[in-house]
């Protein structure tokens, strides 16, 4: 999510060097001077000889100076967060979490960022102190609109996928940060009867004031990559109450944790740049693409959405280290004895659950979990009618929200039309296979299932990928719309063959 202009033209092995989100290549340094210029700004200018000692690292590793200044500020939210523990006083933390935040998005993307993240900030707390009953359906329209804006002005798609930076990642993150924050205190006008457990948590009965907003959107665990958290628990994780208090029980010791995310985002890293060279996703417009037989194809593209995700892996797992560290990311006790710390808030994907997904309906569950939580919260629960059961409406909604959100590109939205087809497809199946008591058949079902899973996302996936039509179809064309055509033959049949529930045996004896 970063913007540059300087592109060049790349061999598959200088893929490499790629290290964020899924889209991003590397560009030569924007700011290379001739060797002779430099070395005479660097002798009288102690500023332009930094810039060229980051040049010359950039340079060694193939990344441009701003992508290697974002990786720099990435990285250090985990020391900043494990300041933050050090803080005194509430009043302190607060404005050390805002001014943490400001700092690193300054040092990453210049002075520009913070404007662009003031607005909807602004817009979120006006609405909250202007029009409480309609404060969160304003910042909804409000925060997503300036949001479009910022995706269509900097066209952030094309600029990620030549290894661009720009701050609109961020911008994204705060969005939903923002739009939470002014639902929940809507909902704090509502009675408790009607409300969902995740509105009853959640709501806010009182205004967060100015400082202890601006905590909460800025603080820097969390700013750049997500993961996505309450007002209500940054509140309480700042204050020390709630799971947060201070009990008989010992502190949760952060440390073990934070190291195991460093060691998988080191492992997701290495194996990201193993696998790149191989699968460069040009591929998929190049003659020799076309020359393939149906399986070769269909195989690529599984190889190129496995190599794609371990980028997102990777960022993850450097933003749960961070959260883990600060303390935030604790989310309570096990059950076990002795009881051993849980750290679900910081978490945002489960690999293995993600790549061994039985079902394409637990997706969400394990990939990018916490906007998964959002949608599910804020878009999907809110579109029920109350006394009836969701359907395909609510769920193609919120993945035309998540298309929106990500930006205006024919590849977003195609992928997460899809993507509601792709669940929609999987409850079949899994209709089918509570319908029959067979334990043969049972079996069948859920492997069926696992391959149906695994063929349409990545097939789906190459969208999210390139971004353009073009491409995307050219893709989808290449293996007959199979990822398409699949989910909606299934969607079909479930009504032509609907699935009864199967009854026990005891129950049938009675």
């Amino acid at each position: 999510m970063f913007l540059s202009t300087a592109a060049r033209d790349k061999t598959p092995e200088e893929d490499n060097f790629v290290l964020l989100y899924p889209e991003q290549r590397e560009i030569d340094v924007r700011y290379k001077l001739t060797e002779r210029t430099q070395r005479t700004r660097s002798d009288s200018n102690p500023k332009a000889k930094m810039e060229l000692d980051m040049g010359t690292m950039a340079e060694s590793i193939g990344v441009s100076v701003p992508v290697l200044r974002f990786l720099l500020c990435f990285v250090a939210t985990i020391p900043v967060s494990f300041s933050w523990r050090l803080v005194p006083g509430r009043l302190a933390k607060h404005v050390y979490s805002a001014f943490s935040g400001a700092l690193l998005s300054y040092l990453s993307f210049g002075f520009s960022s913070n404007l662009h993240f003031l607005v909807p900030m602004v817009l979120g707390y006006a609405a909250m102190v202007l029009y409480r009953p309609k404060c969160g359906v304003i910042t909804f329209f409000l925060g997503f609109g300036y949001l479009i804006g910022c995706h269509v002005y900097y066209m952030s798609g094309d600029a990620w996928k030549e290894g661009g930076i720009d701050a609109t990642g961020a911008l994204m993150v705060l969005t939903l940060k923002v739009i939470s924050c002014a639902i929940n205190y809507n909902d704090g006008l509502l009675k408790e009867e009607g409300l969902r457990e995740a509105q009853k948590k959640n709501r806010l009965i009182k205004l967060p004031s100015l400082i202890e907003y601006f905590g909460y959107c800025l603080c820097c665990g969390s700013h750049f990559a997500g993961p996505v958290y309450e007002m209500k628990d940054y509140l309480e994780w700042t204050e020390g109450k709630g799971i947060w208090a201070h009990s008989d029980k010992r502190s949760p010791s952060p440390y073990g944790a934070t190291f195991r995310a460093l060691v998988q985002a080191a492992i997701c890293m290495a194996l990201y740049l193993y696998l790149v060279p191989y699968h460069p996703l040009t591929r998929f417009t190049e003659p020799i693409y076309q020359e393939w037989g149906f399986w070769k194809k269909l195989s690529y593209q599984y190889m190129s959405g496995f190599t794609a995700r371990w980028k997102y892996y990777f960022i993850w797992s450097i933003s749960e280290a961070s959260i883990i560290i600060s303390g935030l990311g604790f989310s309570g006790w096990t059950e076990s004895s002795p009881p051993k710390p849980k750290w679900d808030r910081a978490k945002n994907v489960d690999i293995l659950g993600v790549e061994l997904a039985k079902s394409s309906v637990v997706l969400p569950l394990v990939w990018n979990i916490q906007v998964s939580t959002w949608l599910r919260h804020y878009v999907y629960e809110r579109l029920i009618t109350k006394g009836k059961k969701p359907g395909f409406f609510q769920l193609l909604a919120t993945q035309t929200v998540s298309a929106v959100w990500h930006g205006l590109y024919p590849g977003y939205i195609i992928f997460f039309v899809q993507s509601a087809l792709m669940i929609a497809g999987s409850r079949v199946i899994f209709r089918w296979e509570q319908a029959t008591n067979m334990a043969l058949v049972k079996k069948a079902f859920v492997l069926m299932n696992f391959a149906y899973t695994l063929l349409v996302l990545n097939y789906s996936a190459v969208g999210f990928m390139v971004l353009s039509m073009h491409e995307t179809l050219a893709s989808y064309s290449s293996v007959y719309y199979i990822g398409t055509i699949l989910p909606i033959a299934l969607i079909l049949l479930g009504y032509i063959i609907p699935a009864k529930p199967a009854r026990s045996k005891a129950r049938k004896e009675q």
